[in-house]
């Protein structure tokens, strides 16, 4: 990982490059191995060694002769592993991704993911330095960003707090009646922006804590209700078909 840190014991892939491109102009892979710290037999010549762990990578230019050569890469490099919760409850596994960005969200221009979908307890390994994670609750606007650093040859555990709650929705002929299927459903800020639409008796939508209102089509006529959302507190919203 570094000066005077640990070596990396696995998960390492080395590829060996011949230092001079082919006729076709393509440096030619010569050597993958998958092992922490391989032994290599080469004709003499120069190589190019490059070594990728996760997200991080390392190359180095070696010359080979008569004599063997020992050379040692430094990768400086560290793990994130991310969870998210509501409250002290822990959000289940599959109802929360990940997407982590290179550099701070407050600095200016368009990023592109590193990666993108990261599980709960994945161990994302990066390049030292200072990340953005998204955090991803459901498929409504649940969505939180923090920065994090990483150093070298340690694991950052990350935990991201939402505020929010899991909402069902259901249209009633009447009060303490049968959910009515075939039900269109739009959920709004009050401001008329649509965060979520879904056809069903009983949709299931993650919302970040706020007011909402909730518009239900069915056989041509329209319902709606106002609500609000409070972190933790997972509900039932019931319209009248009234």
């Amino acid at each position: 990982f570094g000066p005077d840190k640990p070596i990396i014991p696995g998960g390492l892939t080395w590829r060996i490059y011949a230092d001079k491109p082919d006729a076709a102009g393509a440096f030619r892979a010569v050597k993958e191995e998958k092992v922490a710290a391989p032994t290599l037999v080469l004709p003499a010549g120069g190589y190019v060694v490059h070594a990728t762990f996760g997200q991080a990578s390392v190359h180095k230019h070696v010359t080979l002769r008569s004599e063997t050569v020992r050379e040692i890469l430094d990768l400086p490099a560290g793990g994130i592993r991310i969870e998210g919760r509501v409250g002290d409850v822990k959000i289940p596994h599959g109802q929360i991704t990940f997407d982590i960005f290179k550099g701070s969200q407050f600095e200016v221009g368009d990023k592109r993911p590193l990666t993108q979908g990261v599980l709960t307890g994945d161990v994302m390994v990066v390049p030292e330095g200072t990340y953005t994670i998204v955090s991803n609750y459901g498929d409504g606007n649940a969505v939180v960003r923090s920065d994090i650093r990483v150093r070298p040859g340690q694991l950052t555990d990350v935990m991201v707090t939402h505020r929010a709650a899991v909402i069902t929705l259901k249209l009633l002929a009447s009060s303490g009646g049968e959910a009515l299927a075939n039900t269109a459903w739009s959920v709004l800020t009050p401001g008329g922006d649509v965060i979520k639409e879904s056809i069903g008796a009983f949709p299931r939508v993650i919302l970040a804590e706020g007011e909402y209102k909730a518009i239900a089509r069915n056989e041509g006529k329209v319902f709606e209700r106002d609500f609000k959302v409070v972190t933790g507190v997972d509900t039932e919203i019931a319209v009248l078909a009234r």
